[in-house]
């Protein structure tokens, strides 16, 4: 999936508020460049989604149903 059918995606599933969905739109966005950025620029990036992926925890606990569905 490119990172507009997944934008689409999220807009049709109002993953707007699913951070995780963000990260992966994120990453998505990130590879489809690549080749266009210095590989230091692309590292630097990188890091960056995966220190807010990291921040994201597990603020799901406790709420995997309501979070993940069922």
């Amino acid at each position: 999936m490119n990172s507009k059918e997944l934008a689409q995606y999220i807009e049709a599933t109002d993953g707007i508020s699913k951070p995780w969905l963000l990260v992966q739109l994120r990453l998505a966005k990130l590879q489809e460049r690549k080749a266009l950025i210095s590989p230091q620029e692309y590292l630097r990036e990188l890091e960056d989604i995966q220190s807010d992926l990291l921040k994201l925890g597990e603020w799901w606990k406790g709420r995997e149903n309501e979070v993940f569905g069922s």
